[in-house]
């Protein structure tokens, strides 16, 4: 059996165990990839600022594809060396649409930079871990553009806020989510971790059916939808779990390195 040109994985969730560190199997793992010549990506919801622990864990190999699509990151030199970003009128008019019809919505930007919030957007998970952002004005978060655009609700189902945002604003940015809570996330219109990936693998001359990806939630399906050979962790959203081809182990039992050592060994 050949070994796939490209292993496209996400993160949390996915490779990452539940506490957001990388196993020592699934770094060898990692490291079985690169050193059979294959391109390792990671392809995450992650903005770059959170990537340091995990360029570290892999010794800096691979590239990174952030912010759901909207900036490519290398991991070897930590630089953000692509960048696809929303423009302010688009935010100010998703902002606008979303808000005249959820009133109690509240709003992140992610920036290549750094980000900043409402005063009432509530920093759960990681985000609470990392420097905190700036709390800023409705006027002054759609001000500039941003890698990704974030609305949070306090209490609406997640899949259901997710078909109400396309509706609403599916014309303008690329909502999806994949947090489990009632949080969308934005990326300018048409980008997503498919998109990102198909650019990066044509400058690389690899076909989709060269590439092998590994997901966990809806901000996966696209990616999942467009490679060659699709895995779902078996912790995956149910919508996951029935779009792709197989499912490994859970990503705390490291189903991802699972599949590579049987791949590239």
């Amino acid at each position: 059996m050949t070994s796939p040109r490209l292993v496209a994985t996400d993160l949390d969730g996915t490779a990452l165990r539940a506490d957001g560190t990388v196993s020592a199997r699934t770094a060898a793992a990692f490291a079985l990839v690169e050193n059979a010549g294959g391109t390792l990506v990671f392809v995450t919801g992650r903005p770059p600022r959170w990537m340091h622990s995990v360029a570290g864990a892999v010794r800096h190999r691979g590239l990174s594809i952030c912010a759901n699509g909207a900036l490519v990151y290398d991991l070897h030199t930590e630089r953000i060396v692509e960048a696809r970003m929303i423009a302010p009128d688009v935010l100010d008019e998703s902002v606008r649409r979303l808000r005249e019809h959820l009133p109690e919505l509240v709003f992140a930007v992610e920036y290549e930079g750094g980000y900043a919030h409402e005063s009432d957007f509530a920093v759960k998970g990681a985000e609470a871990r990392s420097a905190p952002g700036l709390r800023v004005g409705t006027y002054t978060l759609t001000s500039r553009p941003c890698a990704k655009l974030l609305a949070q609700h306090p209490s609406m189902n997640p899949d259901e806020f997710y078909r109400l945002s396309v509706d609403l604003v599916g014309d303008l940015v690329t909502p999806t989510h994949s947090s489990g809570r009632a949080l969308i996330e934005m990326s300018a219109h048409g980008v997503t971790k498919a998109s990102a990936l198909a650019t990066l693998a044509a400058e690389l001359g690899i076909k989709a059916g060269e590439v092998v990806a590994f997901g966990d939630m809806p901000n996966d399906l696209p990616m999942l939808a467009w490679a060659g050979t699709s895995y779902a962790v078996a912790n995956a959203h149910p919508e996951v779990l029935a779009a792709v081809d197989h499912v490994t182990a859970a990503n705390n039992d490291d189903g991802v390195a699972l599949i590579l050592e049987a791949l590239y060994r």
